[in-house]
């Protein structure tokens, strides 16, 4: 793990006595593991999240979260979302929110129900249901790549491990299926997806300053790669994530043997934010070495964090110079494999991926 001058107090929960005290197993996942973590009251929040890359060129995320993400601290307010992004076409962006009454998520397996939003699935076959406003879903996800978590899934910050998010790629690729009815147009349409499930015990903006974060599908292989920046009471530290599959097998997934930099930033005029036109990965073992790079072609989101919060929170976070920011984007993502330096294989595909930033710029 990289660090700055101030002693790192975040990491991933990766010891044995780590592994017993969170009930799993290294390397074995199990189909609780994506089902409810948390209680849904006050101290936690949770999401499922689906996003695909449809054979028309459009892109379909799905999420459905216990509670917005930046107010852990409220009681239970679920919601599904939906955005769909066609070429061409202005986006569909939906929030189907219920009350409390009307979520159920089970314990065992991944079982959630938001009013009439079903996300079902048993880490290698979803199904998703998503009907707001006259736009309906309909979405099977099977896996082509295994479950696979960083180490344990679950980071620590604080000296003491007092604060947690935890991170499980439930179907880090898989094939997909999409029945549409967009207020009576119906459509059928198939492509590449992944779904991930995220829950934690604090806001991330207190523990993260920013992250990047992408999945891809490239030639044969399949990409998870994350980059996590912590807040500097945490040290600065750096938590690297990567995965890489070919076909079924995971080839590749050790955090410390990944460096990471960005190329042509600018700053995004809505956000404030560098926005990197390319985010890289290398990875090196022996005399192999991956280079994965995101060319960016199109910002696809771009939202200020704080409209996720209203009433009196949103005054506090106006006079706290809240200007959390998050930018999804999509483009072309190239893999590039060398043997002892030389250049063998050289493959690319439409990717999607995304800038989380909470934090103040200050580095």
């Amino acid at each position: 793990m990289l660090t700055s001058h101030h002693l790192s107090t975040a990491r991933f929960a990766d010891t044995p006595e780590d592994f017993a005290k969170l009930g799993i197993q290294p390397r074995r996942i199990q189909a609780f593991e994506d089902g409810m973590r948390t209680d849904g009251g006050p101290g936690g929040y949770e999401w499922w999240y689906f996003d695909s890359h449809l054979s028309d060129g459009s892109s379909l995320v799905i999420v459905f979260y216990t509670k917005a993400q930046l107010s852990p601290d409220g009681a239970l307010a679920p919601f599904a979302s939906l955005e769909l992004t066609r070429p061409g076409q202005p986006p569909i962006s939906l929030e189907a929110h219920v009350a409390p009454s009307a979520f159920s998520a089970r314990r065992d397996r991944c079982d959630v129900r938001i009013g009439d939003n079903t996300f079902r699935g048993d880490l290698h076959q979803y199904d998703i249901h998503f009907s707001h406003e006259g736009v309906t879903g309909d979405i099977t996800l099977t896996g082509q790549v295994p479950s696979w978590r960083p180490t344990s899934g679950c980071m620590y910050f604080g000296e003491h491990d007092e604060h947690f998010f935890a991170w499980l790629p439930a179907v880090p690729q898989g094939d997909v299926t999409v029945d549409l009815n967009i207020r009576g147009k119906q459509e059928h349409l198939q492509g590449i997806g992944y779904h991930d499930h995220n829950w934690g015990d604090v806001s991330m903006a207190t523990l993260i300053n920013h992250w990047y974060w992408g999945r891809a599908q490239a030639g044969d292989y399949s990409i998870v790669s994350s980059y996590i920046f912590a807040e500097k009471a945490y040290g600065d530290a750096e938590l690297p994530i990567f995965m890489l599959a070919k076909g079924a097998k995971i080839i590749a997934d050790d955090g410390r043997k990944v460096t990471f930099h960005l190329e042509d930033e600018h700053t995004d005029p809505q956000s404030g934010k560098p926005v990197p036109n390319v985010v890289v990965y290398e990875y090196a073992d022996g005399p192999d070495r991956y280079r994965v790079s995101y060319n960016r072609s199109k910002t696809i989101a771009d939202e200020e964090l704080i409209t996720q919060v209203s009433g009196l929170k949103h005054l506090l976070a106006r006079l706290a110079r809240f200007d959390g920011a998050y930018l999804r984007f999509t483009g072309n993502v190239q893999l590039e494999r060398f043997v002892d330096g030389k250049l063998v294989e050289n493959v690319s595909d439409p990717g999607i991926w995304e800038m989380m930033y909470f934090g103040h710029v200050y580095r």
